[in-house]
């Protein structure tokens, strides 16, 4: 066995490059059953970024089956998702350049149903003994008006389709029964969000294809439900977190009876269309992925007789899932796999691959495996993430030198950080950096009132819990804790931000089009979350302008001491480019070190491969810069503004 070569924390070469992340990772979403085949979306960072539909047949090798430029994405609340629909060999798809849908065959070219490029359409439902297509519209006709949602009925054949129900300002989940008499969906209103309240609703299907009798079966404004399904046998089920947990339910006549009361979570925020997490793979049985303290298992559960059994397979990252009959096909991982696409049998538990998102994972000798932790927080709270420690099976460090930090501050922020294998987290521990990915109080995963944390603390429970868990790290001698960085992309975004402006724990912060300006996102940001802020702050009144004032991290910039660098797309609609600008410009002109990377064709989230490759190698080199070592890799250096960079002794 060769000997460890002994160098700096954050020095180690590492087998895993930049390019090599960008080109050999393929975002996987949404596989469904289509008969003997499984359908899946497939992003391809070599095109661009473009998403496809992939197709495999009898466990065959999955083929790219919607040609370039034909990209399988959604801007319905412009975070998109339910893009796709497989039934009986044919694809119904919306376009992401041209927000048209389009049908096609096992044989030749998609072809247009639609034809108004205003008007956005996803989360398809297939109305075979109508011959029409049921879906979510979203229609931007109206020039200075807000978008306008429904549920319509598009003609297979083509043409513009009818309403169906409208009224309301979101619409999610139009499910059609089996007999396809009976339709149910989920709608919401400003200002609420569909994880604070939302309602199920049911109709008859008129004999000329409207709604008759239409009905609100549960939900309201402190209940979220998600994923209507239908079972077989034409029995409606939902996912409630009326018990404060998201838990299953079937619809008996108008009430909601639970299915299998549990402390853990079986649906997730509906932030993207289509999203499932059980489904029916017999008349009476249901598997589901549930999430307890951050991590997913599958159950099988035995309807007739009220039971459930763990169903035993490698993964503890679930998500996606989709079932037929005696199986299901999900998105699966775990810390030594990347998500996948698998098919799992429901008796036994066995597995088989159909697509993979990593095709070379590395070493096992180079892969760090996370660490649940629980810490102590601000108020006497615990918050949750899982800890990442340095490792490269050739490189250690000198004797007594603690590692670089790394925070990682996600999304949504009503988002969660999983356990599966993730490259771009073990790019920085191969190089001997540890990392720390928060689930901080807000975060999904761990109950309603977990959830409930953030009502009203946005920018402050985030940024205690992500300054917790890193003083705890230091104060335990796992980390060096005067290098510490912290990282976060938008809403994870303004956590980074607000963490360097009112703490003094991190010496480096990286912000991917984070938010800096809580009033300026009111004013510029889309109709989905125009009113997010109305929870996650406070309503609108003279309390709010005063919070707003308070943590927005664009009017403290001055509070800012340590050196930043922002990532931004210049096409971002969710996150607009001046949120990242005022800040660049801010520290500039205090004389604070502060790098800006804007890139012309992404929008909210990379997706091209230059662009996810030249990010991870600049904010690499910054850290360098900043920390006091040398990179293993030749990396193009970036430009700096405001003031030099520090100078530091190497430890």
């Amino acid at each position: 066995m060769q000997a460890r070569v002994e160098a700096p924390y954050g020095s180690w070469k590492s087998p895993l490059s930049a390019e090599r992340l960008a080109a050999g990772s393929k975002p996987l979403a949404a596989p469904q059953v289509d008969g003997d085949d499984i359908v899946w979306r497939e992003g391809i960072a070599a095109e661009g970024g473009r998403v496809a539909a992939v197709r495999s047949s009898r466990g065959g090798k999955g083929v790219v089956v919607t040609p370039a430029p034909f990209n399988v994405r959604s801007r319905v609340h412009e975070y998109g998702g339910g893009a796709l629909l497989a039934d009986a060999g044919t694809l119904y798809f919306s376009n992401f350049a041209d927000n048209l849908v389009y049908a096609q065959g096992r044989q030749g070219a998609p072809r247009a149903l639609t034809s108004d490029s205003a008007q956005r359409h996803a989360d398809f439902a297939i109305d075979r003994s109508r011959r029409r297509l049921i879906a979510v519209r979203e229609d931007h006709s109206q020039p200075g008006a807000e978008a306008r949602n429904s549920i319509v009925a598009l003609p297979l054949a083509g043409g513009a389709g009818i309403e169906l129900a409208g009224g309301n300002d979101f619409y999610a989940a139009p499910r059609l029964s089996p007999d396809g008499s009976q339709l149910a969906w989920l709608s919401w209103g400003h200002p609420r969000m569909p994880w604070e309240g939302c309602e199920l609703w049911l109709a008859d299907v008129a004999r000329d294809g409207t709604l008759a009798r239409v009905r609100r079966i549960a939900g309201g404004p402190g209940e979220s439900l998600v994923q209507p399904v239908w079972s077989p046998r034409g029995e409606l089920f939902v996912v409630s977190d009326r018990s404060g947990w998201w838990n299953l339910y079937r619809v008996r006549g108008d009430a909601l009876v639970a299915v299998l009361p549990m402390a853990a979570e079986f649906g997730a925020p509906l932030w993207v269309f289509g999203q499932a997490m059980f489904g029916f793979t017999g008349d009476d049985e249901i598997v589901a992925t549930c999430i307890e303290q951050g991590v997913s298992r599958l159950l099988r559960i035995d309807l007739a007789r009220a039971t459930a059994e763990p169903l035993a397979t490698p993964f503890t990252d679930l998500d996606d899932l989709c079932a037929g009959p005696g199986f299901v096909v999900a998105l699966a991982g775990s810390p030594t796999q990347p998500p996948q696409v698998v098919r799992i049998d429901a008796a036994t538990g066995a597995h088989e691959v159909l697509a993979r998102s990593v095709e070379q994972t590395p070493d096992p000798g180079t892969l760090s495996i996370p660490e649940p932790i629980d810490f102590a927080s601000a108020g006497g709270r615990s918050a949750h993430a899982f800890f990442y420690p340095p490792r490269n099976r050739d490189f250690e460090a000198p004797a007594g030198e603690k590692p670089p930090l790394v925070v990682m501050s996600h999304g949504g922020p009503t988002s969660i950080a999983r356990n599966s294998l993730r490259l771009a987290i073990q790019y920085w521990t191969s190089r001997g950096f540890a990392v720390l990915d928060v689930n901080y109080g807000g975060s999904t995963g761990y109950g309603r009132a977990y959830r409930d944390l953030l009502r009203g603390q946005w920018g402050v429970v985030d940024v205690e819990d992500c300054v917790a868990g890193a003083r705890q790290l230091a104060a335990q001698g796992r980390v060096d804790g005067d290098r510490m960085a912290i990282r976060g992309g938008s809403a994870g975004g303004l956590t980074t931000l607000a963490a360097l402006a009112f703490h003094r724990v991190f010496k480096a912060g990286a912000s991917y089009y984070g938010v800096s300006d809580l009033a300026a996102l009111d004013a510029d940001t889309h109709k989905f979350e125009s009113r997010y802020n109305g929870y996650l702050i406070a309503p609108p009144g003279p309390e709010r302008e005063r919070l707003y004032a308070e943590r927005s991290p664009a009017l403290h910039a001055d509070a800012i001491g340590c050196p930043m660098i922002f990532f931004q797309g210049l096409d971002d609609k969710v996150v607009l480019p001046a949120q990242s600008e005022v800040m660049v410009e801010a520290l500039k002109a205090r004389g604070i070190p502060v790098a800006y990377l804007a890139f012309e064709g992404e929008g909210h989230g990379f997706r091209r491969k230059e662009t996810l490759a030249r990010t991870l190698e600049a904010e690499a080199w910054f850290y360098a810069q900043v920390f006091g070592f040398e990179l293993a890799d030749a990396v193009e250096p970036v430009p700096v503004m405001g003031g030099a960079l520090p100078t530091r002794a190497r430890p």
